[in-house]
């Protein structure tokens, strides 16, 4: 029997919500911001008490059906990903090839027309240029069996990754399409679309607090260096090259400064590890095996002469936490950031936020963060020095960033964004399902219930 029919239905006539994404909660399908993004949202919506099932590419030696009622996870392309060991992305084109054809036929047969004809309604939130596909068959076969109107469906843009694949207009006309900042909404104007704005929102884990022993056993293996963090893709848009330029600047300068530094496997990497040796800087390579603060403290052994430490291994929640709060700033500035997921993540767990001036419209010059509009080592210096001189300021800011960061938490915005939205899309039909989520919301804690907290 399959484990999907064989379900019943968590609540007669009501609304089913559906995330299809490549990334997921699996360490198997973790390779960016999107998996945060997801698994945050599934979260916040099965906490609200929706049932909601997440569809992804996910772990092929899981069970392809997990059941964590309210919500369901679905592990597709498994029989693709056997022989793709590297993760997500490894066997890309195939895995986006088969999730187009059999997920929207699966999805819609099996799961939502048994839901949709018991008199229930349907949201389907999609992400990134991987399920656009999947998105216009789906509303394809919802149009041929008479359903389509009982289903609202939106396609969400994190990043300009695939727009050249994207048939614009045929997309349009499938489902409403959003995106995640103002910035991003004008980047994609010139392809004719208007897309609604639906920011990211962070994890109840981002919300817990560092480990404040952690905290202080890391500063003390580092002395009284300058710590500077910094997350991101080996991306050229993520300012590595200015990176390395700083850390050499406050050096010369006789800040001590040492950069810990977590980037990928791109082809950047190697040019920007090659910059900081040109300019004199030593760095150093740390891998790991144990985790959260334990796996930091290993990352800085005997790093007293280094100046760059590269954390070649995954850095866990809880260890980023400590790392973000240690750090005296947390370089999170790009010339091109769609939202800037990192920096919001540093403010929540008490950091001091360094962005650009892109796609992070929560950050407020000099209030919750510094923000950069160069790549100027002396811009960064100057505003630095100006927290530095006053701890007051600093703590100030710290605490501002941490406040900001609140109302990002993915509940905050399914509450303040999405649902209206919702009401919006259909509000005659989807109305008082939406009035009953804001009721459940009232006794909601800003965190929701980890449904999540034990996926490998």
């Amino acid at each position: 029997m399959d484990p999907v029919r064989s379900e019943r239905p968590h609540e007669e006539g009501g609304v089913q919500f559906h995330v299809l994404s490549f990334e997921g909660p699996d360490d198997y399908a973790r390779a960016g911001g999107l998996a945060s993004r997801v698994q945050g949202l599934v979260e916040a919506l099965a906490g609200l008490g929706h049932e909601t099932h997440l569809w992804f590419v996910g772990d092929p030696g899981l069970a392809g059906h997990e059941v964590r009622a309210p919500l369901h996870l679905h592990r597709w392309c498994q029989w693709i990903s056997a022989h793709h060991p590297g993760g997500v992305y490894d066997g890309e084109l195939g895995k986006h090839a088969d999730l187009s054809r059999s997920l929207p036929r699966f999805l819609s047969r099996e799961v939502l027309e048994p839901h949709l004809r018991r008199g229930g309604r349907a949201v389907v939130l999609a992400e990134e240029w991987h399920t656009a596909d999947a998105v216009l068959n789906l509303d394809r076969l919802l149009r041929a069996g008479g359903l389509r109107e009982r289903v609202a469906i939106f396609w969400n843009a994190n990043n300009v990754f695939g727009f050249e694949r994207i048939d614009w207009p045929r997309l349009a006309a499938a489902a409403r399409i959003t995106t995640v900042s103002r910035y991003m909404k004008q980047r994609m104007r010139p392809l004719g679309v208007d897309p609604l704005v639906i920011p990211n929102g962070l994890g109840s884990d981002c919300f817990e607090p560092p480990d404040e022993t952690a905290v202080a056993g890391l500063r003390g293996r580092i002395g009284d260096r300058t710590i500077l963090a910094k997350m991101a893709r080996f991306d050229p848009d993520k300012h590595w090259l200015a990176a390395v330029d700083l850390v050499a600047e406050m050096k010369r300068q006789g800040w001590s400064p040492l950069l810990l530094a977590r980037g990928g496997v791109e082809p950047h990497r190697e040019e920007v590890l090659g910059a900081a040796r040109a300019r004199g800087l030593r760095v150093v390579e740390r891998s790991w095996t144990r985790r959260g603060a334990d796996a930091l403290f290993d990352a800085v052994r005997d790093s007293a002469d280094a100046d760059v430490v590269e954390l070649r291994s995954h850095v866990d929640p809880s260890a980023r936490r400590v790392l973000f709060r240690t750090a005296d700033a947390v370089l999170a500035n790009s010339g091109h950031e769609p939202f800037g997921l990192v920096g919001l993540e540093a403010m929540a767990a008490g950091g001091v936020a360094c962005t650009g001036c892109s796609g992070e419209e929560y950050a407020m010059p000099g209030h919750n963060a510094l923000v950069l509009e160069t790549v100027d080592p002396r811009e960064f210096l100057g505003l630095f020095s100006w927290i530095r001189m006053d701890p007051e300021r600093e703590r100030s800011l710290r605490r501002a960033g941490s406040a900001a960061a609140r109302h990002y938490a993915w509940p905050q915005i399914v509450q303040r964004v999405i649902l209206p939205r919702l009401e919006l899309h259909d509000a005659k039909h989807f109305g008082s399902a939406m009035v009953r989520s804001r009721q459940r919301e009232r006794a909601f804690a800003i965190a929701p219930p980890r449904l999540l907290s034990s996926a490998p």
